[in-house]
């Protein structure tokens, strides 16, 4: 009897026991929810690595995280070489603009290495090469403006007008206003346009900074007056004046490394994350998967930005009212409705 008893006992014990191992076990999700509450993310970093069209961008995500999903963000300014090493090893969060094809060492490895992740395509639609306003092939009736080089639609097609684009320092060539000689891509034109056979009939200028050549095409623009250089999309120039990219041979692996005789490839700028966002801020990594715009679209907020005289977050505050159509797909009705009512 008293065997039975203590038998009794036991399983008793033991089923008391399992009951709350159930329990327990019942209520991992509580315990989850505590796990995930204190890895989530309360502030958002984002890369400034120094150029307008990115800025521009930080503005746009940095109003939705903030107003639509409640998060604290940051602006980490520097050099690409600096910004892009802190977004691989976590101090940076987001990327908005990464253009892959200029950090094509760095990137690959990252992408490699799974330190960060690819969630959209900002942009894929820009351009590079030698641009003229289009009033010098087409004329502009509004301005009394007659065209000049009416033939005018290749990179070839130069060497028939060097006199319309003549050379106020050496009027025997034209001149074609080049990229500034501490960017890499001075070099790359030079050897494109006396592999083309153009410098017999052009000098390659020096403009010496962005803001010089943007000057000197602004002020031929303003005059009427012919002007033939480099130039690249999105910027505030292309956004603001209508110019024409001069057509180039298509693009090959092969022309390319070989003297750059094709055009330009477009560049695919990403929009990427570090690896840890996904698990911080998961709900920020879905909403970037949805960002996407073009260059056009950014260098019309960027000749905004230039012509109103004004920062990039106030630029971002008139593309989310002027393109609510845009936005509000990249988020749900309920945080739309949250930004909406921000900027207001």
């Amino acid at each position: 009897m008293k065997n039975f008893k203590n038998s009794h006992l036991i399983l008793i014990a033991l089923i008391l026991l399992t009951m709350v191992s159930l329990v327990a076990c019942g209520q991992p999700s509580s315990n989850d929810e505590q796990v995930k509450e204190a890895t989530k993310k309360e502030t958002i970093v984002l890369a400034d690595p120094g150029w307008d069209s990115v800025r521009f961008h930080n503005s746009v995500a940095s109003v939705i995280i903030k107003e639509g999903f409640g998060y604290d963000t940051e602006v980490i300014p520097g050099t690409t070489a600096a910004t892009f090493l802190g977004f691989r090893q976590g101090e940076i969060d987001v990327y908005m603009e990464v253009w892959t094809d200029n950090l094509i060492e760095q990137y690959t490895e990252a992408i490699e290495k799974e330190e960060i992740v690819d969630v959209a395509t900002n942009f894929d639609d820009n351009s590079q090469g030698l641009y003229v306003p289009t009033y010098v092939i087409e004329g502009d009736k509004e301005r009394g403006i007659e065209p000049m080089a009416p033939e005018l639609k290749t990179v070839e097609d130069l060497k028939k007008y060097p006199e319309i684009f003549k050379d106020p320092e050496d009027k025997s060539k034209g001149r074609i206003y080049g990229a500034p000689s501490s960017w890499s891509v001075s070099e790359i034109l030079i050897t494109k346009i006396k592999n083309y056979g153009l410098n017999e009939d052009y000098n390659v200028f020096d403009p010496g900074s962005d803001t010089s050549l943007a000057t000197s095409l602004a002020s031929a623009v303003e005059k009427g007056e012919p002007w033939v250089g480099y130039y690249w999309d999105p910027t505030w120039v292309t956004g603001k004046f209508d110019l024409t990219l001069l057509q180039d041979v298509p693009f090959e692996k092969e022309k390319w490394e070989n003297g750059y005789m094709c055009e330009f490839k477009p560049v695919n700028v990403t929009v990427s994350v570090n690896k840890d966002l996904l698990n911080t801020a998961p709900d920020i990594v879905e909403f970037l998967k949805n960002y996407t715009t073009s260059s056009k679209l950014t260098a019309e907020a960027l000749a905004y930005m230039q012509e109103n005289e004004v920062d990039a977050d106030t630029t971002a505050k008139w593309f989310l009212k002027e393109h609510e159509d845009i936005w509000t797909k990249w988020v749900s009705e309920e945080a739309a409705q949250k930004v909406q009512a921000s900027i207001e």
